[in-house]
């Protein structure tokens, strides 16, 4: 089977650049007051991003069950974008620091994982994970590093879901080891409690070692781990405590009743690096390729077939996961029967796999895939994080000194 063409391999990563016209801002992104706001306005109004973001009916939406003709919601027969071959470019909105967008306030890990990925950043809250995606999309920032699966809760359903609903390209990995504490307020004694709040990775992540505790408390779910901290804090709660980093604790004044409450030591959290250009991949390191795509026909076998284009090539799957094709829910036994009854469910397959776009195996194997699928994207071809790392360990290394320093006992190792 012949190789992709470059000329296919640009077409499948899909545009790099929004429109003008739907992207206002994009003709002025090297301005600091692109979207409208300078920086000062934007630093003065509001620390989240929510305020600042268009309605999603101005974002174009990739057609997720568009034809084999229209991967990643684009003709064929488009002029490939340019796509920028730099692993670290230049930031946008000042002369050294890039602009990273997270989800969450102060303190949270996805603060943490930003400024693992690039540090000396300047990083910035968003209220939503959606808020982030746009953000980038708006030039407000320069990247976005979101959270995409933990060890212990598994996937991040919300943002598989918005990597197809917008026009970002995953750029880079960054694992980040992930230490829960127990936190409330000074004084507050553990048999007192009567709720815990978290997110619900958070919660998921620590539910036996909570039930252990023997704690008689109700569970709820907030947006970011240290935004339940803040909770706490700003309304005085004496019954509640939040399941948080260290750092949330050191910055909101709560003291850790528990330390390392997570259900197994080895609790990681996979973030992704987004952009709004992709990067051209390479073979001189280690890279991951992720795709989603559609099945043209119902049944394992089409499913077998597609895992077979990369058994055969001995490319390696490191996750294989369905979400359900919101752009056409159900296929009916009779389509042009209204009545007609479900015939079943309709889904959209997330892939990762540990091979560049750069590798003709890679190139090969998307061929092949694309022939039984309505629908393939490429979400991205980018570094893996290679890091070494220990969930108890410490190390003496510099960097390793600034992160413990401050993000707290997040119990970082790097090389």
């Amino acid at each position: 089977m012949k190789a992709i063409a470059p000329s296919h391999l640009k077409l499948i990563f899909g545009s790099s650049q929004p429109t003008a016209r739907s992207y206002p801002c994009v003709q002025n992104a090297h301005r600091s007051d692109s979207c409208g706001t300078s920086r000062s306005e934007w630093h003065s109004s509001s620390a989240v991003l929510t305020s600042k973001v268009v309605s999603r009916e101005t974002i174009p939406m990739p057609l997720v069950s568009a034809g084999v003709d229209h991967v990643n919601g684009h003709h064929r027969h488009q002029k490939p974008p340019n796509v920028n071959d730099d692993l670290s470019p230049a930031p946008m909105h000042g002369a050294n620091r890039l602009r990273v967008a997270y989800q969450g306030v102060t303190g949270a890990y996805s603060e943490a994982a930003a400024c693992k990925a690039y540090p000396n950043c300047e990083a910035i809250p968003c209220a939503q994970f959606e808020d982030a995606f746009q953000a980038v999309e708006l030039c407000i920032s320069d990247r976005a590093v979101l959270p995409i699966e933990n060890s212990l809760g598994g996937s991040i359903h919300r943002n598989n879901d918005l990597l197809l609903r917008h026009c970002l390209h995953i750029v880079g990995e960054v694992q980040l080891p992930v230490h829960h504490c127990l936190l409330a307020l000074p004084g507050v004694r553990k048999e007192f409690l009567t709720c815990v709040i978290s997110h619900p990775q958070g919660l998921a992540q620590c539910e036996r070692t909570l039930t252990k505790l023997g704690l008689n408390v109700s569970r709820k779910a907030v947006d970011n781990t240290a935004v339940a901290a803040e909770f706490i804090s700003a309304n005085n709660l004496h019954d509640t405590a939040a399941i948080a980093s260290a750092r949330a604790a050191e910055i909101y004044g709560l003291e850790i009743l528990e330390d390392g409450i997570q259900d197994d030591k080895c609790n990681m959290t996979r973030f992704v690096m987004l952009a709004r250009e992709p990067i051209v991949p390479r073979t001189d390191r280690p890279f991951k390729t992720s795709i989603v795509f559609a099945a043209r026909e119902k049944g394992t076998c089409v499913l077998y077939k597609v895992l077979s284009a990369f058994a055969f090539r001995d490319i390696s799957l490191t996750k294989i996961e369905s979400r359900p094709n919101h752009s056409c829910p159900m296929r009916l036994v009779d389509d042009a029967n209204v009545g007609g009854t479900a015939k079943h469910f309709e889904y959209m397959f997330y892939i990762d796999f540990e091979a560049s776009m750069a590798e003709d195996r890679a190139q090969n194997a998307l061929s092949e895939v694309r022939e039984f699928t309505s629908f393939l994207r490429v979400l991205g071809s980018y570094p893996m994080d290679m890091t070494p790392w220990s969930p108890s360990s410490s190390t003496s290394h510099a960097a390793s000194s600034k992160m413990n320093h401050l993000y707290g006992n997040l119990h970082m190792a790097t090389a």
